[in-house]
């Protein structure tokens, strides 16, 4: 295996092209369990029959866990949008048409987002209050069973050189509420300081998938809390005012 050439360097992990293999190798303390969770969910996946690239094999590179899969060649929608601004509403529009189709398929042996959301708001440091008013409000929230990418965002989006999109990244790949995924979606707009970005996105994720807008923003509170517990404390205190915008009843 040759890693010579880095073509990312994430929290916890650095990914390597190796010819047409995509090799992901995580830090000596990230847990196998979630490499190999990672891993099945990819796994899983590929068989709806979405675009994605392939798994090949998960390895150890000298004493660290690593997932290889297969190298797409081309520019993410983020490169795409940055570089030409003027088609900037077109690529938004192929970006939310994506997500629609990931919320069309199903996948029942994924974990389910509302017990990994109730997991997560319960890690928070929000007082007991707050987080038994979260848990409620999710309980409360219809229970669907679509596939949910959990970190939906047009860098994670690679168009190859032949125009064929392919959907990276499914380390947080849940079955649940699809105007979840969309709230998180939006969340991330914000976090990358794209604000009219993020307006633009649920007004067309709302149209075009014929959800009451007023529903995804029903999820921003809950979700931004359950997000919370990961990230630096700037985005920690950002998502948490959004946890503050809870209407109580």
């Amino acid at each position: 295996m040759k890693l010579d050439r880095v073509i990312a360097v994430r929290n916890n992990k650095t990914i390597y092209r190796d010819g047409d293999k995509c090799v992901k190798v995580f830090n000596e303390n990230y847990s196998k369990s979630d490499v190999l969770n990672e891993a099945l969910n990819q796994a899983r996946i590929e068989e709806t029959g979405l675009n994605i690239p392939k798994v090949l094999e998960v390895t150890m590179v000298d004493g660290k866990w690593a997932i290889v899969s297969e190298y797409i060649k081309g520019k993410t929608l983020a490169q795409l949008m940055e570089e030409d601004a003027d088609k900037k509403d077109e690529y938004l529009e192929l970006f939310v048409k994506l997500q629609i189709e990931v919320h069309s398929k199903k996948s029942p042996l994924l974990n389910k987002l509302k017990d990994k959301m109730n997991r997560k708001i319960s890690e928070t440091d929000l007082d007991a209050t707050t987080r038994y008013d979260l848990h409620t409000r999710l309980e409360g929230m219809p229970k669907h069973t679509k596939v949910c990418h959990g970190d939906f965002n047009p860098s994670n989006i690679i168009i190859a050189e032949d125009g064929t999109p392919y959907i990276l990244d499914w380390s947080h790949a849940t079955q649940g509420n699809a105007s979840a995924d969309a709230a998180r979606t939006y969340l991330l707009f914000w976090l990358n300081g794209d604000i009219s970005g993020a307006k633009k996105y649920l007004d067309l994720f709302c149209e075009k998938s014929e959800t009451a807008k007023q529903y995804v923003q029903k999820w921003m509170p809950i979700v931004a809390a359950s997000q919370s517990v990961k990230g630096n404390s700037q985005e920690r205190e950002f998502l948490l005012s959004w946890v503050d915008v809870v209407d109580y009843e």
